[in-house]
């Protein structure tokens, strides 16, 4: 059981770091909120299932259970409104640049 739980909090926290990597890497606004809560809720939800088999209780249970609910529910809407007003503020969204294609003779 402690090799899963191990497992999951390694998942977990390698999410986590990739979604703040993410918030840093990223060239625009958008790309930065994509990477936060899409890495970042897959990554604290591996990390409380990884409490919740640790601590096999109904109250730890019903405890995370309630957070995932609600960080589910919340980060997509979050990220979905910051993304709106950043579009009617109108944020310029990053445009790769144009590879040269070199043709082959």
């Amino acid at each position: 059981m402690t090799i899963i739980i191990s497992t999951f909090l390694l998942v977990g926290c390698f999410f986590a770091l990739l979604a703040a990597i993410g918030v840093v890497r990223m060239p625009d606004i958008y790309c930065r909120m994509h990477s936060a809560t899409k890495a970042g809720a897959f990554g604290s939800g591996l990390i409380l299932i990884a409490v919740m088999l640790a601590y096999p209780t109904p109250h730890v249970w019903i405890a995370c259970l309630a957070i995932l609910f609600f960080f589910y529910l919340t980060a997509p809407v979050a990220a979905h409104l910051v993304g709106r007003i950043c579009f009617r503020s109108k944020l310029p969204i990053w445009r790769p640049k144009k590879l040269k294609v070199e043709s082959r003779k």
